[in-house]
């Protein structure tokens, strides 16, 4: 459920062939920093539309790419940004946030008893009446149906194995589990920016 959420919303970015008819609000900026790099994959780095321009006048960033949609003023005519390049690097926190989002990301949107991808939530590995901790090494993404099925029961007890131990993931991995989702929901133009390190075909 979640990971449609996902990618529903971010179907509203589709193609640049529907560029000219866009409704302003549906051309978000991808943020790159000072190295190319995106700030954030997960929830991706976009900025609205008037941030970018903002930006770009007052010389915080670079434009690397534009929308076909133009706005006017008196005296100018301006391309939307759709990817910009900050002017000044922002480094990078080794270690992601401890969140809902970015449990399932590690994950992969799976449920670690079964797989499934419906009616995903948390379950404590070793259960909080055990002394269980609400840590990355002790959460997991579980269905609905797992989690009830296990109760405050180890998964020894309940005879139900873990596919994946739970580890703290490092901001780098996170990224690259990121990766995993296509990017056919993406603007074409944000592609070779988001996958500029995928390995080349021989």
């Amino acid at each position: 459920m979640f990971k449609r959420e996902l990618i529903e919303t971010a179907a509203k970015f589709r193609s640049a062939q529907e560029d000219p008819s866009r409704n302003l609000s549906g051309c978000p900026a991808l943020v790159l920093n000072a190295d190319y790099t995106p700030l954030s994959y997960y929830p991706l780095s976009l900025w609205p539309w008037q941030t970018a321009i903002k930006a770009v006048f007052l010389d915080r960033v670079d434009i690397v790419a534009s929308y076909d949609r133009e706005v006017h003023s008196p005296s100018l005519d301006m391309k939307i940004p759709s990817v910009i390049a900050l002017r000044q690097y922002v480094k990078q926190s080794e270690f992601p946030a401890f969140t809902r989002f970015n449990v399932f990301l590690r994950d992969k949107f799976e449920c670690q008893y079964c797989g499934s991808g419906d009616t995903l939530t948390f379950d404590h590995v070793i259960p909080r009446r055990l002394g269980g901790k609400t840590t990355w090494e002790n959460i997991i993404t579980a269905c609905a149906p797992c989690n009830m099925k296990k109760g405050g029961r180890t998964p020894k007890q309940a005879h139900m194995p873990v596919q994946m131990k739970p580890i703290r993931p490092t901001s780098w991995q996170l990224q690259q589990f990121g990766k995993q989702f296509p990017p056919n929901y993406l603007h074409e133009t944000w592609r070779d920016w988001l996958y500029w390190d995928i390995e080349l075909e021989a």
